[in-house]
């Protein structure tokens, strides 16, 4: 079973037996080869040609984990899930297990509305998935970005994104979130995505192409 398949509808998505394959597959993968560079990072200049296309469709499973950063009533706080992740050109949903203090969650999302369902806060919409997120567990992750990092790519609101020796992108910078890219050995699809911000959000996430 597929996270998505040629018949997917937003609104419809069955991902238990794909979180079971996230569950084995990242327990027991939970280090990942870094692809080292040889030469100093290189800036992508307007259009690059040799980077890779954005990928219309895919499914992938791993982990994702969100830091927010300490304010005064308490300390820095952190939450983790698995996840399962399908997209259709715009439209995409993701299942969330162990989900950062929510339990179990879908988000969806079809181009135009974002729909977050959880056992805690029930059902919410909003018109992105970054608002969505934020009001349902105060966390914050660039979701909108994803689907072009995933890709091995910069968003088209990237700046300052950087390659490395075999011209894979290594860093890119969208507003005040600043993304760093792994990968397994010679993989041109990154293997595991850093994205942070200075006043201290963090999120990670390893990747199952």
């Amino acid at each position: 079973m597929s996270v998505l398949t040629a018949s997917y509808k937003p609104n419809k998505l069955t991902v238990f037996t794909a979180m079971a394959a996230a569950i084995a597959i990242t327990s027991g993968c939970q280090s990942l080869k870094t692809g080292s560079a040889t030469a100093q990072p290189t800036p992508i200049q307007g259009q690059n040609t040799a980077q890779p296309q954005k990928l219309e469709s895919f499914n992938i499973t791993g982990k994702i984990g969100v830091t927010t950063p300490a304010n005064d009533n308490t300390g820095t706080q952190g939450g983790s899930a698995f996840y399962a992740w399908g997209q259709e050109d715009d439209r995409f949903a993701i299942e969330l297990i162990g989900a950062l203090g929510i339990g179990k969650t879908n988000i969806e999302y079809n181009g135009q509305t974002a729909t977050l369902v959880s056992e805690k806060t029930g059902t919410l919409t909003a018109d992105d998935p970054e608002t969505l997120l934020k009001k349902a567990t105060g966390w914050q992750a660039p979701i909108s970005q994803m689907p072009y990092w995933i890709s091995g790519r910069p968003a088209p609101s990237d700046s300052e994104p950087q390659l490395d020796a075999q011209n894979r992108l290594i860093s890119s910078v969208n507003g005040d979130w600043r993304a760093s890219f792994t990968y397994s050995g010679a993989d041109k699809l990154p293997s595991k995505i850093s994205a942070v911000q200075p006043q201290g959000n963090k999120v990670v996430m390893t990747i199952n192409h």
